[in-house]
């Protein structure tokens, strides 16, 4: 119990930089809040994106063709994936950040 007890002193009463660490602590989840709600967001507006794709293809008023979309994908695809890899490589990946985007995504 002794090492519990320091610890908790330690969260509640130390500090990192001159910042209190319950400070410090709660930025991961904020950001995961918000990270969480805007992936909601963008999931709903990509179901509806591609629901509409299928109608207009089925239609025929659009045509999808593979071989375009492949030179697309192999043009920016690399782009894409560095962007991604510098963005987890920036956001803090903790619990409180994980448990944040769990509850954006379900509370958003």
């Amino acid at each position: 119990m002794d090492l519990l007890s320091s610890l908790l002193q330690l969260v509640t009463s130390g500090a990192i930089a001159g910042i209190p660490t319950l400070v410090v602590m709660a930025i991961p989840f904020i950001l995961g809040l918000i990270i969480g709600f805007f992936i909601k967001r963008i999931l709903k507006i990509a179901v509806i994106a591609i629901v509409v794709l299928l109608v207009v293809t089925y239609f025929g008023l659009f045509g999808l063709n593979f071989s375009e979309l492949q030179n697309l994908a192999v043009q920016y695809g690399p782009i894409a994936e560095q962007y991604a890899i510098l963005l987890v490589g920036i956001l803090p990946l903790s619990v409180g950040f994980i448990i944040g985007i769990v509850l954006g995504f379900i509370l958003g």
